[in-house]
């Protein structure tokens, strides 16, 4: 499939264009147009109970979720846009950092959409006309970060202030070079009392840290006064690798109030109160990249969690660190203390991070209402779980899987297996079913099967080379799911996206170092080996396995069952000629949105399009080409009573999913 690349690179904080004038540009200090009065009417407290907002990046406990009807199916056909915005922040990449990502899931509060670009601007928006109300520029460093991406904001009022104070209502957003600013949701100005004016400096208790080696992604996640956040640590870098701890700060002075520290019981767990004395966090632990979820009700956060460092080599040397590695945790939201946690592969050796973000629901059994959470991970299986025990709703089976014939490793002799739902993505295949397009690139594709190890999924990374199906990339990843809390419907994207990945013993290999999170070489410091991983692919560059390689799919809550399949996605833009044509679907990056109109909105794909289907059938029943690839996640709001319905959505595409890097947020509306 081909790459194609922004030609127009502008410096951080340059705006291209947009649709209308700023009300405050913050940039220019001295151009501050807000009247006293406005700056009450920005801070005066939480969404309304008579509108309809967005306060989280996954909505209402991570549901994608809006009962908003007035978009519905017999009249989704008029839906336009309404307004465009573009930030100016993308890039195609340089020497000094990867080509950039716009994930992002914006919040709307109050009439106000908040979002933050690739160069980690954050950005406020009259959520009705997309004029822009005030922009913050926190001048992170982007150097030698693989993809710059900032996947959403957090936002947060103060209970305990008075209207118009300033920082009552705040913005909290992390930054590539390891930083959580707070900002001011009425003007965007730094919060001085939060931090060091405005900034908490997260590699604090980290010890030795290389240049990018340790930074946030996703949105923090704010419960009661409290701000958390995690980060991704570089994948295949070393042994010990920066910890992946998870903090939460006091909302108004930064100040540390607990740390998880995830090393395995009957190891000494540094504290808040060690790091504050100089204690450095256990290094090489399971770091927490994806979007976590608080639950206030229940007094918990869930966490998800990657693996130990490294990723691909887990003898004695990495030890016991696999304790809470590939889990969902249950965090004590008041002190970070594990009330359970659930680990959805063992010694991780795959990459087989949890992605996704856990979702809460109620799941309704034998008369019963049980509070539940789904984790949908990139193995293509997806685990319902009692939210408060942490155990399954429907049984879970310890198979056998493949041993490894690594020498100094040894590999999990079981994995659990989802029962219900059935895994989403197919768990095995075989040389016969290899595919291409045509009988030459599929001799091909079998030929590279031939000359690697496979035994069917969790075959370990070996000497030889190895093939994994689902690859490292998923099944779902960072999308999760989105959940119809009315008609107990989970619809879930994922893709169908092989990987190879290799060992070679470190005193054969004399090559280079160089990769990303996806593909290439990882030195995997102080262990044996070094890993060479990249896509399964046939000489026309697409995957050696039959499509769809993108799918979008709806399950039953309650029963586990399978409600409908389609493919997600065409080669449209991809293949000249027969793109348009080929529903085959596509590998995908974003999640989906249900609405109470009977709606799902997803774009994700390569193709550009946001679409909407029919929640029932999963009939298509609208298409929209944006500028660029959809690869985030759309929200739907109503502003006031009355109002319009919007749905919106950031087209910014992932350069390293090889759509085009872009800079826009589009919002539409029903005319």
């Amino acid at each position: 499939m081909s790459k194609c690349f922004a030609g127009y690179s502008p410096a951080p904080g340059e705006d291209r264009a947009a649709t209308a004038p700023d009300d405050n540009d913050m940039s220019h200090p001295n151009t501050v147009k807000l009247a006293a009065g406005l700056l009450l009417a920005c801070a005066c407290g939480l969404p309304r109970a008579d509108d309809a907002s967005w306060s989280t990046t996954g909505g209402t406990d991570g549901q994608r979720y809006s009962p908003l009807a007035d978009i519905r199916g017999d009249n989704v056909a008029q839906l336009k846009p309404a307004w465009t915005y573009r930030s100016g922040d993308f890039s195609k990449g340089d020497d000094h950092h990867g080509g950039t990502a716009l994930q992002v899931t914006p919040l709307m509060v109050e009439g106000t959409l908040y979002f933050c670009t690739p160069y980690n601007r954050v950005i406020a928006l009259h959520a009705e006309s997309g004029r822009r109300k005030w922009s913050f520029d926190p001048h992170a460093k982007l150097d030698g970060v693989y993809t710059p991406v900032c996947r959403g904001v957090a936002y947060w009022r103060d209970e305990h202030a008075a209207a118009g104070t300033p920082c009552r209502e705040r913005i909290f957003a992390n930054t590539v070079d390891a930083g959580l600013w707070a900002v001011d949701a009425a003007d965007g100005r730094a919060c001085k009392d939060f931090g060091r004016d405005g900034r908490v400096d997260l590699l604090q208790g980290l010890g030795e840290v290389r240049p990018a080696e340790y930074y946030p992604t996703s949105a923090p996640v704010v419960i009661g006064d409290l701000v958390a956040t995690g980060a991704f640590v570089k994948d295949g870098q070393r042994l010990h690798a920066p910890g992946g701890a998870v903090r939460a700060f006091d909302a108004r002075s930064g100040e540390l109030r607990w740390v998880w520290d995830p090393v395995p019981p009957g190891m000494h767990a540094v504290t808040a109160e060690e790091v504050k004395h100089g204690a450095t966090l256990t290094r090489g632990t399971p770091n927490v990249w994806a979007p976590m979820t608080a639950d206030p009700a229940d007094g918990l956060v869930f966490v998800p969690t990657g693996s130990p460092s490294p990723d691909h080599y887990g003898g004695k040397e990495r030890g016991q660190m696999d304790y809470y590695g590939a889990s969902v945790v249950a965090l004590d939201a008041a002190t970070g203390a594990v009330r359970w946690h659930f680990q959805t592969v063992h010694h991780d050796l795959w990459d087989y991070d949890v992605a996704a973000q856990p979702v809460l629901y109620t799941h309704h059994a034998g008369g019963k209402d049980i509070p539940a959470l789904i984790e949908a991970t990139k193995t293509g299986q997806v685990f319902l779980l009692d939210r408060l025990r942490g155990t399954p709703l429907f049984p879970v089976e310890e198979r056998p899987v493949p041993a490894s014939d690594v020498p100094g490793e040894t590999a999990s002799p079981t994995q659990p297996f989802a029962t219900r739902p059935a895994p989403l993505a197919p768990l095995a295949i075989s040389r016969d079913e290899l595919w291409g397009f045509t009988a030459l690139d599929r001799r091909k594709c079998q030929e590279q099967f031939d000359a690697l190890e496979y035994k069917g999924i969790y075959t370990p990374p070996s000497l030889k080379g190895t093939l994994e199906f689902p690859g490292l990339g998923g099944g779902v990843n960072w999308g999760s799911a989105s959940v119809d809390p009315q008609h107990h419907r989970m619809v879930v994207n994922l893709q169908t996206a092989p990987f190879t990945i290799k060992l070679i013993p470190r005193a054969e290999y004399h090559g280079g170092i160089g990769g990303s999170d996806l593909v290439g070489y990882g030195p995997q410091e102080d262990t044996p080996y070094v890993v060479v991983r990249g896509p399964f692919l046939s000489p026309w560059q697409t995957p050696c396995v039959a499509p769809p390689w993108g799918r979008l799919e709806a399950i039953d809550l309650d029963s586990g069952d399978k409600l409908w399949e389609k493919p997600l996605g065409t080669l449209h833009g991809l293949a000249p000629l027969i793109g348009g044509y080929l529903d085959w679907g596509t590998p995908n990056s974003g999640g989906s949105l249900q609405t109470g109109g009977g709606l799902v909105f997803i774009a994700a794909a390569m193709d550009k399009y946001l679409r909407a289907f029919d929640a029932t059938s999963g009939q298509e029943l609208w298409r929209y080409e944006l500028p660029y690839a959809g690869n985030a996640t759309p929200i739907s709001y109503r502003v006031h009573p009355g109002g319009k319905q919007f749905v919106v959505i950031a087209a910014g595409g992932h350069a390293p999913l090889g759509t085009e890097p872009g800079d826009t947020i589009v919002a539409f509306t029903l005319p």
